[in-house]
């Protein structure tokens, strides 16, 4: 392991024109900080990925890689998403640095923690998770919402950072083995703990997104969650199991209950409301339950068809 690493910043970016020339500026100027105190390389780069914008955000990407000497970019051919753009962007750099810090282009993760990140890399991490500290800036229902995710994501299986999105560090060895995971249905929050080695956490205070809109209104989030839960948790399934155990217990204690009485001589009234209310409540179950079969099922033929899970149309490189 290098003293002084060459670190690549890996940027997702999606229609993100009004904030890219601040994160440049930012950014550079850490990096150069950075290079000057012989924290990192001074061939170390900022990576700008393009997930198929319809915006100016790649005619933004191009101008800078052509003025300013620490940024590189690569387009996708299309749009794919943040994870399958991460991962593109991860993939895409691994062999030309040591270690890769990915983070959203909207400056809300703090910049200014990147030192203590190579700082456990240094000290043997391969894999350095960004974890929020407090969420004093949130308003009630997006901190309610946001810690009600990886409280669900947990319950349902899936082994996740509390508190950490996607500001990480990996190291060029934990990358090349991220790209042995060939699933095409990503969820790298809970792919990367899968990889091991030695990791550690820093934590730092969200900021507020700098300009424009979050990609990730409450519909999202809900979108999200289940793509993660369903991507890497069987649960769901041994979940409508056990209540189809439940249910079929539920009903033999019924017909002991209607039996009993029958030959006790008490009179069963046979009344409409509980006839509809099973009706009801069984068909929704049954549909709930097909609902989540057929999640497991659309993930699986996705899979079988094995595409790429993007394609680079250009790496400007240095």
């Amino acid at each position: 392991m290098q003293l002084v690493p060459k670190l690549y910043v890996v940027i997702p970016c999606y229609n993100e024109e009004e904030v890219l020339p601040e994160t440049e500026k930012r950014l550079s100027d850490k990096l150069n900080r950075m290079i000057s105190e012989k924290i990192i390389s001074e061939d170390s780069r900022i990576v700008f990925v393009d997930d198929g914008s319809k915006d100016k955000t790649w005619t933004i990407i191009e101008e800078m890689y052509g003025n300013n000497p620490l940024v590189l970019g690569i387009k996708s051919s299309r749009n794919r998403g943040h994870q399958n753009t991460l991962l593109e962007g991860l993939i895409t750099v691994k062999n030309d640095c040591d270690v890769v810090i990915s983070m959203d282009a909207d400056l809300q993760d703090d910049i200014e923690v990147l030192d203590q990140f190579i700082e456990k890399y240094t000290a043997g991490c391969d894999i350095v998770y960004g974890v929020r500290s407090a969420r004093k800036k949130d308003t009630w229902f997006k901190k309610t919402t946001a810690e009600g995710f990886y409280k669900l994501m947990n319950g349902m299986g899936v082994n996740i950072v509390y508190n950490h999105a996607d500001y990480r560090l990996m190291s060029a060895r934990a990358i090349a083995e991220l790209d042995g995971f060939k699933e095409v249905n990503l969820f790298l929050r809970g792919i990367v703990p899968m990889i091991g080695f030695q990791t550690d956490v820093v934590e730092y205070e969200r900021n507020e997104r700098f300009a424009g809109e979050s990609k990730y209104p409450l519909k999202k989030m809900i979108a999200f969650a289940v793509d993660g839960i369903t991507s890497l948790s069987v649960k769901p399934i041994r979940l409508i199991t056990s209540l189809g155990i439940i249910i079929f217990f539920a009903s033999i204690i019924l017909l002991l209950y209607y039996l009993i009485s029958y030959l006790l001589g008490h009179e069963v009234v046979k009344g409409w409301t509980t006839l509809i209310l099973s009706i009801w409540a069984i068909g929704g179950l049954e549909l709930l339950a097909i609902g989540i079969v057929g999640e497991y099922v659309g993930k699986i033929y996705l899979e079988s068809k094995h595409r790429p899970r993007f394609i680079v149309e250009k790496y400007l490189k240095k």
